[in-house]
């Protein structure tokens, strides 16, 4: 996608090698992304050496900490790419997180500190970061959300995060519908289940991969790849006339009845 070089993202959320973040960080980078890489600070310093290690070999030209609950977080951040790069093209948003013992059990025994902190972090977070990037997108840009089908169907022991997904899907359409006549597109990917770090506090993970490889159109589970692939031509000026949308990457899983 030769419209992708020399612009600029920022890609949230990448944890290990396995992240959909790092997928998309790698293919955007593939497609001559200038990339800002921003990661949840980490309390183990060896953790995030590996991490600053793994990162090297996409060549990104920032690697910044980010916790969306701070907003002197957020704000530093945008402070440094607003200083080293001028202007955002492309903001990912795969940033989720939840109590773990809010995702199993009953929907209605979930706690308000529980479901505040999975709508603060998963959710309100896309308002937060798109009304910071929104002056560096003079012109125009391509924002993305990373979500999943358990916010608009019962998924087992998603509970709280299906309550999440589904605001963030919603703001992700407002923000499209206000930032549609700056020229910046706001979509969401809605991705399958992937075997990643996230993925391994639901409860049952394996039952909810072999059903969506038996039940998907394609009967098989999607990867990584494929859903970076997706988020690299949201990102291009190949879906110039795409925003507010939902599209997803799960091989036909959400259309089994």
């Amino acid at each position: 996608m030769q419209d992708l070089q020399e612009k600029t993202a920022l890609v949230t959320g990448v944890a290990n090698k396995r992240s959909i973040a790092f997928a998309i960080a790698e293919r955007l980078a593939h497609f001559g992304v200038k990339l800002a890489i921003a990661y949840q600070p980490l309390e183990n310093k060896d953790a995030e050496k590996k991490l600053r290690k793994l990162t090297e070999d996409i060549g990104p030209a920032l690697l910044l900490p980010l916790d969306v609950s701070q907003p002197e977080s957020v704000e530093g951040l945008f402070d440094t790419l607003k200083k080293e790069f001028g202007r955002v093209d492309i903001l990912v948003h795969s940033i989720a997180t939840a109590l773990r013992e809010e995702l199993a059990g009953r929907p209605s025994d979930v706690s308000l500190e529980g479901y505040l902190l999975a709508q603060q972090v998963s959710a309100y977070s896309l308002i937060e970061l798109t009304r910071r990037a929104r002056p560096l997108m003079e012109g125009g840009g391509s924002i993305i959300a990373l979500t999943f089908i358990g916010s608009q169907r019962t998924t087992p022991n998603y509970n709280v995060m299906g309550s999440a997904k589904a605001a963030l899907e919603a703001n992700m359409r407002y923000l499209a519908m206000e930032l549609g006549p700056e020229k910046i597109r706001v979509n969401a990917v809605s991705a399958g289940p992937i075997r990643t770090l996230s993925a391994s506090g639901i409860k049952d993970f394996l039952d909810l991969l072999h059903t969506a490889e038996e039940k998907s159109a394609l009967k098989r589970n999607i990867t990584t790849g494929e859903v970076a692939n997706t988020v690299a031509f949201l990102a291009s000026d190949l879906s110039s006339g795409i925003t507010g949308q939902t599209l997803f990457v799960d091989g036909g899983f959400n259309i089994w009845g």
